[in-house]
């Protein structure tokens, strides 16, 4: 009876020695099927790592950047006000230009009557020779002074007549001259710095 109770708690005793050893087995199996890579599948693509991201903007070369463009921007700006400034300066220049050519050539238009007068005196005989001498002298030194400032006679008789140039007073039909030929002048015309101040006043051939 005792034999039989050891030898049945040996085998007990064994039966648990087995049941623990397989559950060892197991454990380690799960173990190491949770720790093998899984193979991957034929056919599809391998995995690609994730790509970084972005890095940080480096705050010294930001700073360049804004340093740069307010450069160019100012130095757009200079080369913008410097062709301003130099229009203005030879609009300047001609509007100053122009103003002193127009009030010489309004002292000039003032003055032509004058001259016009010396002219006719010269063209009356005078009973005194000193006294034509000296009308004579007074006119040459005027129209030399005004030839000098710009004035500058317009040639009449015999050129053909010019609009641009000539007023017509009178017509006169003739064959001894060319049609449009200036016969004659009743008052002399002048430019002023190359601009008409006064157009001659003329006669006119016109073929008969």
């Amino acid at each position: 009876m005792a034999i039989r109770k050891h030898l049945a708690g040996l085998m007990a005793r064994r039966r648990d020695a087995n049941l623990k050893m397989n559950v060892e087995a197991d454990n380690a199996t799960v173990k190491k099927d949770t720790h093998d890579p899984i193979p991957e599948e034929k056919g599809t693509a391998p995995k690609t790592a994730e790509a970084d991201p972005p890095a940080e903007t480096d705050p010294v070369a930001a700073e360049r950047d804004g340093y740069k463009a307010e450069r160019d921007e100012l130095k757009e700006l200079l080369l913008r006000r410097q062709a301003e400034f130099d229009n203005f300066r030879k609009r300047t220049e001609k509007e100053r230009a122009d103003f002193v050519q127009y009030a010489g050539m309004e002292v000039m238009r003032e003055l032509l009557p004058v001259l016009d007068d010396f002219d006719r005196a010269l063209k009356v005989e005078c009973a005194s020779a000193d006294y034509q001498k000296g009308i004579e002298l007074i006119h040459g030194r005027m129209y030399d002074l005004m030839k000098k400032a710009g004035l500058e006679p317009i040639k009449a008789t015999g050129e053909q007549f010019d609009p641009h140039l000539h007023q017509a007073i009178e017509r006169v039909e003739t064959s001894d001259a060319e049609d449009g030929t200036v016969l004659a002048e009743f008052q002399r015309g002048y430019n002023f710095k190359g601009k008409l101040l006064r157009p001659s006043m003329v006669k006119v051939a016109v073929r008969a």
